[in-house]
């Protein structure tokens, strides 16, 4: 009898491995692309790279390394103070909601 079981599972083991999708093995053909062939294969496009706009990256090392007094985080004017001071606001606004929040919620019910 436990032969017979061992067996059973043993079968039962060996069928589970070798499923329908777990054969080992490489399928004969490669599947479809899904998407548009590349115009360029990486050896084709050699070592030279086509940018879509102009290196900015000197003019922004010249801004951010003079040393002016101001912080990393104004360097660019006023588009960065107006974020900088949205994001305080905000952060200083959402504590406030935190601890009135919780002040009303550690208050008792009155029924």
């Amino acid at each position: 009898r436990d032969t017979a079981v061992a067996l059973v599972f043993y079968y039962f083991a060996v069928d589970c491995f070798f499923a329908q999708g777990l054969r080992p093995g490489v399928p004969a053909e490669s599947p479809a692309m899904v998407f548009a062939t590349p115009t360029k294969v990486v050896s084709e496009a050699g070592s030279t790279v086509e940018y879509l706009g102009t290196n900015r990256v000197p003019d922004l090392q010249r801004l951010f390394q003079t040393s002016d007094g101001v912080p990393i985080h104004l360097k660019r004017g006023v588009p960065d103070k107006l974020l900088y001071r949205t994001t305080m606001a905000l952060t200083i606004g959402g504590a406030l909601y935190c601890l009135v929040a919780l002040y009303f919620a550690a208050q008792p019910n009155k029924k």
